[in-house]
């Protein structure tokens, strides 16, 4: 793997990032709010699913 391709991933992650609080800022604002109150366990789970289906994503596309 090259350097450019971890940082073409790494773009495309920034401005997919950047375009939820561009396109809904008050969404946004509240999905910050809902996971700031969310309790430590949830947020781990969260982001093990996320992490699983980044990575069931991945094996697909490549």
């Amino acid at each position: 793997m090259h350097w450019t391709e971890i940082l073409t991933a790494f773009s495309l992650y920034l401005i997919i990032e950047g375009m939820i609080p561009f396109v809904s800022p008050g969404g946004f604002r509240k999905a910050v709010f809902k996971i700031a109150q969310m309790a430590d366990n949830q947020l781990r789970v969260t982001g093990l699913v996320t992490m699983i289906a980044g990575l069931v994503l991945l094996f697909i596309v490549r």
